[in-house]
Formats: structure tokens, C-alpha cells, sequence
């Protein structure tokens, strides 16, 4: 890598350090810090290109030492920048780049590393979403380290049963509400929490346990903070140039020039480095509706031609280099093939968030059960375009904030029905084609909704209903990877069918979950009213003795206990299109997993074994 400040050797005895920019409208540029008293002078880059590279080696390891670019503007104004390719940098309010060594942190996650899975499409993945700051606190207040955090979070996370966890953005920003999303520091780990050592061994002990780690990025915008890259030497140079693309008035933040060959390089070289430097796993890609369309001044989408470019770039870039590595489009709109091979067209994303499933399931789930008849689609319409591409099915934080309530408190009915409907939502989160996530707190009914600075509210732990909540959640997990119908064929309309989804008057749906084996199949049952069934008839296709293995009603998960306990034989005869069929109980607000009893095959005997098996017999008739 060669922009940055490197610890390095020129020739081979005089160790130093080396400086390296790009800022193509400077007239010149030093670097100033503690190591000169902030004073330039005697301190200069050499513009080594046409392009506008500046470079300086200093026969002196600064490691540790504060320093910014001095910068003097094509209007002759003098100002002083942060290190847009900075390892590590001072924590807020201050805003100096260190000179950081990054080459000594000693991995041990090679294990990992050799089983990472390549073929995790037919894989279960259910993501657990976190925000650094805010998942648990000290008893002051203050946050814990990354290496604290460690020992509080992953023995948590394992012992949840999750695959992956997925990361609020963590690269430097000088402001704490903005949860990472406006960023200064796309190569600095932010110093909030600790050293960049500090976060490879936070990512080294997850992978030692078996934990993916997915880092939220955002390469459509940037923070205009005076340190940062807006307007780094004096004119656009990251940002678009005209002000109506530059400007992000939504979010006060200046958009990416994601055309321009060098910002393309910066951000395809930042995302390789947070895979070669930090080993992460995966990245879930902010906002990607902002970066493929235009802002729209007549009512009309427009496309962006180079953003598009880009992302079929960095995508095809990632898969050459970690074709392991998950990249997860945040896109809210119905621009095709997000995740097609861009050979053929698409972006090259590995999945995206299905948010029209997010928003259709949740204005349902908050609609009143004698309503809900009336919002059918709002839970079949998901499967006329699930298997159009591969996706993610996330309940995040952004459903969870900003007043849209809780999870728990989005659900109608009184206290026991928020709950039973609550686990009914998981479950159904579960059955449904596509990937998982779920954001921190909805895993044990956080009651109010997430609260930025401070930490969750984990005494609610203290109280049984969300202990049985919790403990629900635990078994679905389990339920959820025990059984390949639930997660093999998750892209594909193999891997689903529908039993009856015509049901509106009850509004319960019943289908199939289907694995790559014809034996492995699942029975669903959702029912979304507070009715409880018994005897109920569902259409199943084959003969012989189920069982029920999640049931969201029974009581050691905080339900009335309306379950089948026993062998549920199926009876000959036609329903729902099926030769077989099932009478079984219907939980009220609950969901129903059912699987056939697989036969055990015979083992065939050897001639020894019939031989002694003939002359035991003889010895029993004598």
C-alpha cells in the first residue's frame, strides 16, 4: 500500500517514515505534528506525478506521533487535514491522524481462515446486528474496549447459536449519533474503543470461536467536517463537482464522485484493506439506492452510470481477491439483478436486504388481528419475487429507532399477545426463504426502542416472559441450522411451495420448506389471529408419522402450551392439493414446524452375521 504513513526501510539500513497523499489542486503540502511542533517548514511533499501524488521519507520512526497535512489551497488558504489513509487517529473531539505500525499484530485464526465457506448459499447464516457503543456499557457509562468487549460479547454470541455478526460502521467519525454512518477515517479503526490491534484480536477471537464478522460500510458518502476529506485540498476532489450531486441534504453529508477513477481506487483499496488487514468476513453496503440513482430534481429516477460502474467493479475486485467474502447491498429499490453476475449485467452483490419483506411483514404484524384478513398480500406477495435474487431478511436497527418502536412494542394486543406475536415473528423469520438478521436487543423483547447512547436494557433478563422469549429465540436458532429445508434452498423456488395460501379469513398460511433431499422437508403453520385450532386439516405430500419440533406456544417459551405433543399420523385422502393430510392443534398468534419421522434403514447382514443370528436360533429351539 503505498498512500498512508508507513513505518519502512529506504534501502537496506535506514529505517524511517514514509508519507504519501493525493491531492491534485494543492499548490504544496507538509506534514505537521508533534514530532516538529506543528510547523511545516523544512516539512514538505514533493508532488512526484501529474496527478497530484505527494510523497516525503523521514530517516525517523514516528510511530505514535500525531500529524495532519498542512495543505495551501489553489486560493492560496492554508488549512490543516486529518490522513484520509490513516491507521489509526486521535480519539474525539481531537482529530490528529498517529502514525501507526500495523504489520505486527500475529493472527491466529488460521483454522478459520482454511474453512471460511465458499459455498455459503447453501449454508445457514443468521446475523447478529450490533452497535459497539450501545450493546452493553460500563457501570459509568464509558464503553468498553474492543478487547472488553470480547469476553462480554462472544461467549454471548456463541452460546445465542448466531453465524455472523454484523457490525455498525467502526471506521473514524467525530460524531457519536451518527453510529459510523458519516465517516472521516475509511482506513482508521475508531479509536473509541481501542487500537487497531486492539480490533484484530476482537475479530481474531470471534473466528477462533467459529463467529463471521461483517462490517457495515459506507462508500456513497462522506462527513464534511472541516478535518476531513470534504474539499481536501481546496476543490472537490473526493466529492462530485457540481454542488447538486455533492450535497446529501438527507443526512448533511457530501456524496462520493463514485465515477472518477481515483475515489474508485480509494474505496476498492479500503475495502481490500479491512480484508487483508482486519480479516472481516463480509460487508453490508450502505445506501446503495443513493449511489446507483441521481438526485432527483423532476420526480424521476435517473442512474449513475459510474456508480453503477462501480460497484460492478468493486464486487468483481472483492470476488477475485476473498471470493469468500460476503457483500450485502442495504437497497431499497427494484433495480435488477443486485445480485447477478456482472458478466451478465448485474452488480455482483453477494445478497441484499430484502426491505420490501422487512415493510410488508411489519405493517402487517402491526395491523389488528381482525384486520390482518384484509393485509393477505402484505405476507405472500415476498414470494412472487424471493428467488429473483438472494437475500436477506432483516429485522435491523433501523426499524428500532427514531420512534418506530421496538420490535415487541410494534405488536398489538395486550401483554401476552405482544409476546406470542413477537415469537411468532421470528419463527416466521425462520421459515421464510432467505438469509437472517436481527438487530441487538430483539433477541430477549427489548420493550423500548434502541437507545444510541446508552446500553440495552438488559434487566428486562430479570423478568420471565422475556426470559422465555430468549430462551425461544436460542431454540429456533438451533432449529434453524439443525435443518438444511430451512437454509439450502433459500434462492431457489425448489426449495418452497405453498400448502394453502388462500386462507384470509383465518389468516393462516401454511407451506413447505424444502432441503436438496427429497426426505428433507419441513410443515409450516403460521396463524396470525388469537384463535387457537384444533383438528386442523393441512395438506401434506407423503405418507407416514410427523412430529412437531418448534412449537412458538408452548410454555417454557412464555405460551398457553396449545401444541402437538404426540406422533401426528397422516390420513389418505386430498387436501389443499396433497394425497396426505395432518389434523393438527394451531397455536393462537403461534407457528408450527412439523417434520416426517425418517425410517431407519435396515442394516444388510454379512454371511457371519446370518450364520450366527441361524445358530442362535437353533440354540433358542433346542
Amino acid at each position: 500500500m503505498l498512500f498512508g504513513a508507513h513505518i519502512c526501510q529506504k534501502g537496506d539500513v535506514i529505517e524511517g517514515t514514509r508519507f504519501c497523499v493525493w491531492a491534485p489542486h494543492a499548490q504544496s503540502v507538509s506534514v505537521v505534528g508533534t514530532f516538529n511542533d506543528w510547523n511545516g517548514k523544512n516539512f514538505e511533499l514533493e508532488k512526484i506525478n501529474d496527478e497530484g501524488v505527494w510523497h516525503l521519507f523521514m530517516p525517523v520512526n514516528l510511530a505514535g506521533e500525531i500529524y495532519k497535512y498542512e495543505i495551501v489551497t489553489p486560493s492560496n488558504q492554508k488549512i490543516l487535514k486529518s490522513d484520509p489513509y490513516a491507521f489509526y487517529s486521535e480519539e474525539r473531539p481531537q482529530t490528529g491522524s498517529i502514525v501507526y505500525n500495523m504489520s505486527s499484530y500475529k493472527w491466529r485464526d488460521k483454522k478459520w481462515q482454511n474453512r471460511k465457506q465458499k459455498n455459503v448459499q447453501s449454508k445457514p447464516v443468521f446475523i447478529y446486528e450490533l452497535h459497539f457503543g450501545s450493546w452493553k456499557t460500563k457501570a459509568d457509562g464509558s464503553h468498553y474496549s474492543y478487547s472488553e468487549l470480547a469476553e462480554l460479547l462472544i461467549p454471548y454470541v456463541v452460546e445465542n447459536g448466531y453465524t455472523h455478526i454484523e457490525l455498525l460502521p467502526l471506521i473514524e467519525h467525530p460524531l457519536d449519533i451518527s453510529w459510523g454512518y458519516q465517516g472521516v477515517g475509511y482506513f482508521s479503526a475508531t479509536s473509541r474503543y481501542g487500537s487497531p490491534h486492539e480490533l484484530m484480536k476482537f475479530i481474531d477471537l470471534c473466528h477462533q470461536q467459529g463467529i463471521g464478522v461483517i462490517l457495515d460500510w459506507v462508500p456513497g458518502h462522506f462527513c464534511k467536517d472541516n478535518h476531513g476529506l470534504y474539499m481536501f485540498d481546496g476543490q472537490p476532489t473526493y466529492e462530485y463537482e457540481n454542488s447538486q450531486d455533492r450535497e446529501n441534504p438527507v443526512w448533511g453529508t457530501a456524496n462520493f464522485d463514485l465515477g472518477k477513477p481515483e475515489v474508485q481506487s480509494f474505496l476498492i483499496s479500503n475495502a481490500l484493506f479491512w480484508i487483508e488487514h482486519f480479516h472481516i468476513d463480509g460487508f453490508r453496503v450502505d445506501a446503495v439506492a443513493n449511489m446507483i440513482y441521481w438526485p432527483s430534481t423532476d420526480g424521476h429516477q435517473h442512474l449513475n452510470k459510474g456508480a453503477i460502474s462501480f460497484l460492478q467493479k468493486i464486487n468483481e475486485v472483492i470476488s477475485f481477491y476473498a471470493p469468500e467474502t460476503l457483500v450485502i447491498a442495504e437497497d431499497s429499490t427494484d433495480f435488477p439483478q443486485v445480485t447477478g453476475n456482472v458478466s451478465a449485467g448485474g452488480l455482483g452483490f453477494s445478497y441484499k436486504w430484502n426491505m420490501g419483506w422487512m415493510n410488508d411483514i411489519l405493517t402487517y404484524m402491526k395491523a389488528e388481528f381482525s384486520d390482518r384478513q384484509y393485509l393477505h398480500d402484505k405476507v405472500t406477495f415476498s414470494l412472487l419475487y424471493a428467488f429473483s435474487e438472494k437475500f436477506v431478511l432483516p429485522l435491523s436497527h433501523d426499524e428500532v429507532v427514531h420512534g418506530k418502536k421496538s420490535l415487541l412494542n410494534k405488536m398489538p394486543g395486550d401483554y401476552w399477545q405482544k409476546f406470542a406475536q413477537l415469537r411468532l415473528l421470528y419463527g416466521y423469520l425462520i421459515a421464510h426463504p432467505g438469509k437472517k438478521l436481527l438487530f441487538m436487543g430483539g433477541e430477549f423483547g427489548q420493550f423500548d426502542e434502541w437507545k444510541d447512547q446508552e446500553q440495552l436494557d438488559w434487566n428486562l433478563q430479570d423478568f420471565v416472559m422475556h426470559q422465555k422469549l430468549h430462551a425461544y429465540v436460542k431454540e429456533l436458532l438451533k432449529i434453524y441450522k439443525r435443518n438444511k429445508a430451512l437454509y439450502e434452498m433459500d434462492d431457489t423456488h425448489d426449495g418452497f411451495e405453498w400448502i394453502d395460501v388462500n386462507n384470509h379469513e383465518q389468516s393462516i398460511f401454511s407451506f413447505i420448506r424444502k432441503g436438496k433431499n427429497e426426505q428433507d422437508f419441513l410443515i409450516i403453520v403460521c396463524n396470525f389471529t388469537a384463535t387457537v385450532y384444533h383438528d386442523y386439516i393441512v395438506g401434506v405430500p407423503s405418507k407416514g408419522e410427523y412430529r412437531e419440533i418448534l412449537n412458538s406456544d408452548e410454555l417454557d417459551f412464555g405460551g398457553a402450551g396449545n401444541r402437538n405433543s404426540k406422533k401426528i399420523i397422516s390420513n389418505k385422502g386430498t387436501y389443499h392439493g396433497k394425497p396426505y393430510h395432518l389434523a393438527v392443534t394451531i397455536p393462537p398468534l403461534g407457528i408450527s414446524i412439523i417434520r416426517p419421522i425418517k425410517k431407519r434403514k435396515e442394516k444388510k447382514k454379512t454371511d457371519g452375521q446370518k450364520k450366527m443370528h441361524s445358530n442362535d436360533l437353533s440354540r433358542r429351539k433346542r
